[in-house]
């Protein structure tokens, strides 16, 4: 589709991989192997050019089994628009961040960058939803210091805006942390056992009881629509039951054989991760996270993993803090918007 100069179309196939990564983001190196697993697809992928310039490029992820992209999480625009664009240029930036306050573009050009980005995201969506389907969630990697950098901020500005314009909302920012191989694995205090979990219905059944109170903004926009049952149903259905090793997922239990919580050791298709962990509301502010995040971060070092990632809303702080007890450091944070 051709508008004002602009030509606004899907990528043919991995061989314009290189053209799309002419714009910079932590992802790009990922994507050839994303489009040759079908994690993405050529027609998820689309680029607004100038000639042969990238100006503007978004893509969704799905996974493989799935019909439909699951989320959006590369919108782009050209932000150094008089920097050469070159196929053999890095596709990595070093730190690129972002910003939560998306209103006022406040440098030249800004607005019509914006404005490109939103038509980009109009005749994408249109050529690849569904009519009438609520679009995907859109998440973004950013620096864990971006409000302190001006051009981050920007950036961070100029793609809510273009969000904002399609209909999307700020749902929550997140941290995105990281254990690393040398990092101490706190013992065991001795005040919990562990033993796997038997089945999808015993983890669903301690999930829909974790729900209660819980801090998660996604769980909480999920609960003002859906009973706490089918939240956690349809979080084990939609991503934990894909995981295959499920003889790692644990139930800690105290000396008189009472549940007090699980964690969810996983490894997606990127790395190894903490997928979920809870306490039960009985049992919560005595520090049994601890116990529960040291025995799966174990299961997972003690399988090799030189890195384990997980993620917590930044208005977790108790989340976070139990992260940071045992040795998790903050590598990025992540916005999520969402269309009602």
């Amino acid at each position: 589709m051709t508008q004002n100069d602009l030509t606004m179309r899907p990528i043919t196939g991995p061989e314009e991989i290189d053209l799309f990564c002419r714009l910079p983001y932590v992802l790009n190196d990922e994507l050839a192997d994303d489009l040759a697993s079908g994690r993405r697809r050529p027609e998820w992928m689309w680029m607004a050019l100038s000639g042969d310039r990238v100006v503007a490029r978004l893509a969704w992820w799905g996974p493989r089994e799935g019909a439909a992209p699951q989320i959006l999480d590369i919108l782009d625009l050209d932000d150094q628009p008089d920097r050469p664009q070159h196929p053999d240029e890095p596709s990595n930036p070093d730190q690129r961040h972002q910003n939560e306050q998306p209103h006022q573009p406040d440098r030249p050009g800004a607005s019509e960058r914006v404005n490109v980005g939103v038509r980009l995201l109009r005749t994408a969506m249109a050529a690849v939803l569904p009519p009438g389907a609520a679009p995907p969630e859109y998440s973004r990697f950013i620096s864990p210091g971006w409000r302190e950098d001006e051009a981050a901020r920007r950036e961070v500005s100029d793609r809510m805006t273009v969000l904002e314009h399609a209909g999307a909302r700020l749902l929550v920012e997140r941290r995105r942390l990281e254990w690393r191989v040398g990092t101490p694995i706190p013992p065991p205090s001795g005040r919990l056992t562990f033993r796997p979990v038997r089945d999808r219905a015993e983890l669903v059944e301690l999930m829909t009881l974790v729900l209660e109170d819980t801090l998660d903004a996604h769980s909480r926009a999920e609960l003002a629509r859906l009973p706490a049952a089918a939240v956690a149903a349809g979080h084990y259905d939609g991503e934990l039951g894909r995981y295959p090793r499920r003889d790692w997922w644990r139930i800690g239990i105290t000396a008189g054989g009472e549940p007090v919580g699980f964690v969810v050791p996983a490894r997606n298709d990127y790395n190894p991760i903490i997928a979920y962990i809870g306490v039960l509301p009985a049992h919560r502010g005595r520090g049994h996270v601890d116990d529960l995040l040291a025995e799966g971060t174990r299961i997972l070092a003690d399988q090799g993993a030189a890195r384990i990632r997980a993620a917590t809303d930044v208005g977790n702080v108790p989340m976070a803090r139990a992260f940071e007890r045992a040795g998790y450091v903050t590598f990025q944070r992540q916005i999520d918007m969402t269309w009602s």
